[in-house]
């Protein structure tokens, strides 16, 4: 198959990483808006200069390929997938914009291509996880998903360190969350929700952001007690983000936030990602606990050094588009839970990263 990803950034790029071990790839192109993009080591991909918001060449990249990953800010997906329903080519992202998954989803009712947005790791790879492991019980009493993306050691007062999209994780700061509360959909506030845990010994805290639970309230909806998405930070990192988002009224400037993130927070490659998934339930009329926990590090993949968040975005969705070149996929829109956690673990990529066999 022939993908192109839109965005060659950290993400993009290490998709295109993954994909060059993958059988089911025949060859990779990028669109960026930067020239001479540097690709040593990827055998199958080559890079085109375009200007996403432009319509004609946006179309005409589009066509070219079977599917198209967008690896660009979530702001641009509207547009990207517009060209890939007047062209009939399948469409992936990586959002968490719930305004922009809802867009998509009005489009994929009149296609007859595969459209799945949210991949990734989270949304992604936690309600895959998360839907599997809700079935796996008769009766389910609530059902808790948990993903922090984190430096190793941060010496400022937020600890954190940026490794991924500024603006992306801005965004899921401020928007209105969805949830399930005695089985009924429910609107979250951002930030709110703090409550603590423990994981391999060190302490996080946890509290609502956006677009982490997908489409699951949906389908779980009087099926599942209480469901819930919440992003793991280190302590106090919340209450500084509630005040500059909230006391400052930042919220309503997220281009400047973005802007002093990008010019005064550090960047790393020194990331660690915590995963952690429970359902409560019932099995045979006794109550019992199902969990998926992990910790996942970067590593060198085809000679590239891949940061945790790199490595488990860019499985997630690398994973997924094996299950597509298959045939494991549906026309039209396709939820992240519909897809069980064998199928996913069964995958090249997510299993190595997933399954832990790396």
């Amino acid at each position: 198959m022939k993908f192109g990803i839109i965005g060659a950034g950290k993400v993009g790029s290490t998709i295109a990483t993954l994909l060059e071990s993958c059988d089911f790839c025949d060859s990779v192109t990028f669109a960026d808006s930067r020239a001479n993009l540097k690709l040593a080591g990827l055998k199958k991909a080559s890079a085109r200069k375009i200007d996403v918001t432009k319509r004609a060449p946006l179309d005409a990249f589009v066509k070219r390929c079977d599917a198209i990953v967008s690896a660009a800010p979530y702001f641009l997906n509207k547009g990207i997938a517009e060209a890939c329903a007047r062209q009939g080519v399948s469409y992936f992202d990586l959002t968490e914009d719930v305004e922009t998954t809802n867009f998509i989803r009005r489009l994929a009712k009149k296609s007859q291509v595969t459209f799945m947005p949210q991949c990734g790791l989270a949304p992604g790879a936690i309600n895959i996880v998360g839907g599997s492991l809700a079935r796996s019980l008769q009766t389910v009493r609530n059902v808790e998903m948990r993903v922090g993306a984190l430096p190793l050691f941060a010496g400022n007062q937020m600890k954190y360190y940026l490794s991924w999209s500024t603006a992306g994780l801005i965004n899921e700061y401020c928007q209105l969350g969805e949830a399930l509360h005695s089985g009924k959909r429910i609107t979250t506030l951002p930030l709110d929700g703090v409550e603590r845990l423990t994981v391999d010994g060190v302490e996080y805290e946890a509290f609502n952001t956006s677009g982490g639970v997908a489409t699951m309230c949906e389908t779980f909806a009087g099926k599942v007690g209480e469901l819930n998405y919440k992003t793991m930070r280190y302590p106090g990192h919340r209450d500084l983000m509630k005040f500059l988002l909230q006391d400052l009224n930042l919220a309503e400037k997220q281009e400047v936030l973005t802007q002093i993130f990008d010019q005064e927070v550090p960047l790393t490659d020194h990331d660690v990602v915590v995963f952690y998934v429970s359902a409560v339930g019932t099995i045979d009329g006794g109550l019992v606990q199902r969990s998926f926990v992990k910790k996942m590090r970067g590593a060198v993949v085809n000679g590239r050094t891949l940061s945790a968040i790199q490595l488990t975005t860019a499985a997630g969705v690398t994973a997924v588009l094996e299950i597509f070149a298959r045939g494991g996929l549906p026309r039209g829109f396709v939820k992240q839970e519909s897809i069980t956690l064998k199928t996913f673990l069964a995958t090249q990529w997510g299993g190595k990263v997933y399954g832990g066999n790396t």
